[in-house]
Order: structure tokens, then C-alpha cells, then sequence
């Protein structure tokens, strides 16, 4: 029987009686697959706008890597086949191509990273309509010992501290009624109503509209005149 390969990864199985002198050989090849496997970080160089990021049966190939770091010099967006179409593949996924990257295996779902990014993606290998699926949104991060869906953010990492949005509030120091006013419909109505001057007036002065909505500064109207005055302190005196 001759030898046969595991379905997935590349690796040889020898087969009983089979590749005598040379067994040693493949199992050189095989061990180093598995070390790509289990820790390999490769180094992927992009070009154009297409690539196909291979796993060969029994050699050393691009495709068996644990950790991508996409370099390289695409042209614009890059999308990155994943052959066979077959194969169930993991990977972990660093950006630094400069462009952002489409991994793809078949008719079904694709997932692009974005450059800079990372991600951590799944490939289905069902064949003709398989689909890469991003697993790093579904990631279940522990903080503090306890589940992200359950736990509070601390402030010192960049989060609020709270679950809630009135404790929020509080511990940013935006307090509704404490640090800040809370919304009135009255005030919001009346801001939006009219259109109030960009600088100060002169003393004494008074706001008025012309009213459709604009204030301005003007002197206060009403009051005797300095010649009513006058005459008027020689009639009485």
C-alpha cells in the first residue's frame, strides 16, 4: 500500500514496508510540517492583486503556517486563495502589506483583514463552496478573572468602569445633574429658535431681534431726551 497524506496539513503517513533507506527523510519533512503548524510564523509577500497561499502533500509549504505576516507590495487589495479548497485551515493573520487582504476558499464566505490589522480566521474546506469565517469578533475575552459579556472595563484600560450608562457617566465625571446640566426641551427649543450674536456689545447695551430669530446688541431705547430734559427743568423749575 502506498503511502498516504493527512487531510489537512501535508503530512506524509509511510505506509508498512514502504521507503526503506529513505523513511528517515520524510520524517525529517513531516516533523518540520508540524512544527510549522504549531508555531510557524511566515512571512507572505504579496504582489499584484492576487496570491494563492498553497499546502503542498508532503513538503514544506506556505500554507502550513501557524501565523501569517502578509508583506509585500500589492497593488490594491489583495485576494489570498486558500488551496486545496479541501482543508480545514486555522490561521492567525498580521496585515502589514499595506492594502487590505481577502482570504477566500471557495464560493462561500470571505473574510478581509484590514492593513494594520489582525485577525484570527477559520477556513471550512468544503470544497468548491467553501467559506473563510473571522472568528476574532466571537472571541471570548477574560478581564479580571471574568467573562467580557460580564465584566466591567476598567477606566485604566480605556473603558468606562460600568455597565450602565448613568454609572458611566458618573465615573467620567459627566454626571447628569452633577457635573453636567440635564437636556431641557425649553432651552433646546430656544437655541435652536434664534441666532445670537458672536461678540460682545458695548456697556449698557441691550439684546433685541429683529424678530425672525436674530438677537444683536443695541442701545436701550425708551428714556427723556437730553433737550426734553432741558426744557423741561425750565418749565417747573
Amino acid at each position: 500500500m502506498a503511502s498516504t497524506y493527512t487531510s489537512n496539513t501535508g503530512i506524509e503517513l509511510i505506509s508498512t514496508g514502504e521507503q526503506s533507506g529513505t523513511w528517515g527523510d520524510t520524517t525529517n519533512v513531516n516533523l518540520q510540517i508540524i512544527d510549522r503548524l504549531t508555531n510557524g510564523v511566515g512571512a507572505v509577500t504579496l504582489s499584484g492583486t492576487t496570491h494563492t497561499l498553497t499546502t503542498s502533500d508532503g513538503s514544506l509549504s506556505e500554507g502550513q503556517y501557524k501565523l501569517l505576516v502578509l508583506g509585500g507590495s500589492p497593488s490594491g487589495t489583495c485576494t489570498i486563495t486558500i488551496d486545496p479548497n479541501d482543508q480545514q485551515k486555522i490561521f492567525f493573520v498580521r496585515n502589514n502589506s499595506g492594502e487590505s487582504a481577502i482570504f477566500t476558499q471557495g464560493s462561500g464566505a470571505n473574510v478581509t483583514v484590514v492593513d494594520g490589522y489582525s485577525a484570527l480566521i477559520y477556513a471550512d474546506g468544503a470544497g468548491a463552496g467553501a467559506a473563510v469565517v473571522d472568528l476574532t469578533p466571537n472571541l471570548q475575552v477574560l478581564i479580571n478573572n471574568a467573562n467580557w459579556s460580564g465584566a466591567d472595563l476598567s477606566v485604566a484600560n480605556g473603558g468606562t468602569g460600568a455597565s450602565s450608562d448613568s454609572a458611566a457617566r458618573t465615573n467620567l465625571g459627566v454626571a447628569i445633574g452633577t457635573d453636567v446640566l440635564a437636556y431641557d426641551a425649553n432651552l433646546q427649543a430656544f437655541i435652536t429658535a434664534l441666532t445670537l450674536p458672536t461678540s460682545d456689545g458695548t456697556a449698557d447695551q441691550v439684546l433685541k431681534t429683529n424678530g425672525s430669530g436674530t438677537l444683536s446688541f443695541a442701545d436701550a431705547a425708551g428714556g427723556i431726551s437730553t433737550g426734553k430734559a432741558i426744557a423741561m427743568a425750565i418749565v417747573f423749575g
